[in-house]
């Protein structure tokens, strides 16, 4: 399969998730490892984080890791795995022109679609300052919308505009206005994010948007509401955001501190993964097989 087919295949399973009648879950991973995992564990899609990606990076979700350094990720991140991939594109990175070429350099690395939010550049993690951190002009934005959507080569390439009016106590009235203008401007999807704890305002959210366009939630806060009120609600998508990297970042503080403390391995090594694990992950067997096939074959050393 060459890269464009395997693009388009992407794209087209990316689509069908959003559009699909039934639920749809999109999971966090945030290089090439946890994106096999994801994978592997029998998720359709991938939500590559922006907070997660930044993390791993060891820096903060502010744009501090530039847009070169997100699409290098996510390029070993598609390389790795066969399902597709939805990028956390922040604001897009800058002005419209940006946005189209960031829509460009996805495509190029096979990744199925990108959601960009209306904040302003450099962004903020919207559960840090989100309250107080403006939003983009509506206009403006669904420009962004109307570039990215011009600039993709592969019709099925998904665009996801996210709107971040509640999280910045805006109002449901200028969350549904945002939702609509970027409905029209040639959103495939939009984002509703809510930092409450109960999903009120999701809710109210699709009783007044009804079907106009598949709608997208990350219920990072209102975890607690029962998965089954997101389908009952005509929800498209869920996104588990953030949590195998919360995972991950739990599971190496306690390692590095037992070995710390304990100066020995002991104690541990029952408790991680094994290397014949990793070395799976890797590829190991397919570079053994390619190695018979295409390496000359030394002869024995004599004795």
């Amino acid at each position: 399969m060459t890269a464009t087919s395997r693009t388009s295949t992407r794209t087209a399973m990316l689509r069908h998730l959003l559009q699909r009648s039934e639920l749809s879950f999109l999971m966090e991973a945030h290089n090439g490892l946890s994106a096999k995992l994801v994978e592997q564990a029998g998720f359709e899609g991938i939500w590559a984080s922006g907070l997660s990606i930044a993390a791993a990076l060891g820096v903060r979700d502010s744009n501090e890791a530039s847009w070169t350094q997100v699409l290098e990720v996510a390029e070993f991140m598609s390389d790795a795995t066969r399902i597709p991939i939805l990028l956390d594109g922040d604001t897009g990175y800058g002005n419209f022109n940006s946005v189209r070429r960031l829509v460009h350099k996805l495509e190029q690395r096979g990744i199925a679609g990108v959601c960009i939010e209306d904040k302003l550049f450099p962004k903020s993690n919207s559960f840090v300052r989100g309250g107080t951190q403006p939003l983009a002009d509506a206009a403006e934005f669904a420009g962004k919308i109307q570039a990215a959507k011009a600039s993709q080569r592969d019709p099925d390439f998904v665009v996801v505009a996210r709107t971040e009016a509640l999280i910045a106590g805006q109002g449901l009235a200028e969350a549904l206005r945002r939702a609509e203008a970027y409905r029209c401007a040639g959103a495939d999807a939009i984002l509703i994010h809510s930092a409450r704890s109960d999903a009120n305002e999701i809710q109210s959210f699709m009783a007044e948007w009804g079907d106009r366009l598949p709608v997208v939630i990350v219920p990072t806060t209102y975890y607690r509401t029962p998965t089954e009120v997101f389908a009952e609600e005509g929800i498209s998508t869920v996104i588990w955001a953030n949590h195998l990297m919360r995972s991950a970042l739990r599971a190496m503080q306690l390692t590095a501190a037992k070995i710390f403390a304990e100066q020995h391995l002991r104690n541990v090594e029952d408790t991680v993964a094994s290397l014949a694990e990793v070395f799976a992950l890797q590829g190991e067997d397919e570079l053994a097989e390619a190695e018979q096939r295409w390496l000359p074959q030394r002869n024995a050393p004599r004795p």
